[in-house]
């Protein structure tokens, strides 16, 4: 019997959130390993698809929502996934102090929302939850693990560490394969605007073309473990794979921070950061996390986990990728 895209009895994964940065990588992933694809939207006259345009003849696109569960027990009802990615969620930090109760929703009680449509639906499927190292927000010890004590600093913080917790109650309390993924920060040239890493990415791009001529930052103290978004979703792969359920820090194990991440992507297109970076209060969070750095042993350990990418590497990529992104689009409109 073959699906709707003639793979056969293909292992079928529901990504959530699969236009983002993650759900585009990991679904690349997944297409490799064989997978049929299903990506889950929400109804909307705005979606964008830019991130996995090139999939959109390999992988399904179903729609969903997090704040409506019958939604999403229909969705798993008639796709029958043997394995769900929930990455789906209000995920820019600044904006949950904006809209602290939609993040509420989306972040928080979303994730037990689609948690209990597996219940209902089919208990053999396999959950991955995407959680963060923002939940550990004021660090209680350095670096940080599974077992370390979560202080939230954000809505969004608080939200996920709801989140990772009814994760591990389902699991617990249902017998359910749920998994949280403790990622620290994960970039790369899909990452969107709003993140520093792409907000500086871009200014350089935009000040080395003459289109700009600053770049207004907030806390350049702020320290980060910084890594590739390409080797994190193997990392969220490999935990489903696995004969037990199990919650992984998932990091470099090295903190960079984000005046380093100016000087560095400044750098690569020739150019001094401390001439067009502008340091602006307006832009520092009302409660800032200073420093976050993980401790991935559990996952080097279990799941055979290493990241690939230096810092370096993924700053210059990004960097690189701005430039010809912006050339390309200088080259349509001279057209």
């Amino acid at each position: 019997m073959e699906d709707k895209l003639g793979r056969g009895q293909a292992r079928r994964a529901l990504i959530t959130g699969i236009t983002g940065q993650d759900g585009s990588y990991l679904a690349e992933l997944l297409l490799e390993k064989g997978y049929a694809v299903v990506g889950m939207v929400r109804c909307a006259s705005t979606e964008r698809f830019e991130r996995v345009a090139h999939l959109l003849g390999r992988i399904e696109i179903r729609e969903g929502d997090l704040l409506d569960q019958l939604s999403l027990i229909t969705l798993l009802k008639e796709i029958r996934p043997r394995e769900v990615y929930n990455l789906a969620a209000q995920s820019f930090v600044p904006a949950s102090w904006q809209q602290p109760i939609l993040t509420g929703e989306a972040t928080a009680l979303g994730v037990t929302r689609m948690l209990d449509a597996v219940r209902v639906v089919d208990p053999g499927i396999r959950f991955y939850q995407a959680s963060t190292s923002e939940m550990f927000g004021k660090v209680r010890e350095s670096p940080q693990n599974e077992l370390t004590p979560f202080y939230p600093r954000s809505p969004y913080g608080v939200a996920k560490v709801y989140g990772h917790y009814i994760t591990v109650n389902y699991r617990e309390s249902y017998g359910l394969f749920a998994c949280s993924g403790i990622l620290f920060n994960h970039e790369s040239p899909r990452r969107g605007k709003q993140f520093v890493t792409r907000k500086v990415t871009e200014a350089v791009a935009r000040i080395k073309a003459g289109l700009a001529t600053e770049l207004r930052l907030g806390n350049l103290d702020a320290y980060r473990d910084w890594g590739s978004a390409i080797d994190y979703v193997e990392a969220m792969w490999l935990m489903l794979q696995q004969p037990a359920p199990d919650d992984y820090v998932v990091a470099t194990g090295a903190t960079h921070s984000v005046r380093e991440l100016c000087q560095v992507a400044f750098a690569r297109a020739g150019m001094d950061w401390e001439r067009y970076v502008v340091v602006d209060p307006a832009l520092v969070r009302p409660a800032e996390v200073d420093r976050l750095v993980g401790d991935a042993s559990k996952a080097r350990r279990v799941l055979g986990w290493r990241p690939k990418t230096s810092f370096r590497e993924l700053v210059e990529t990004m960097v690189d990728a701005d430039l010809e992104r912006l050339r390309a689009e200088t080259r349509v409109r001279s057209a």
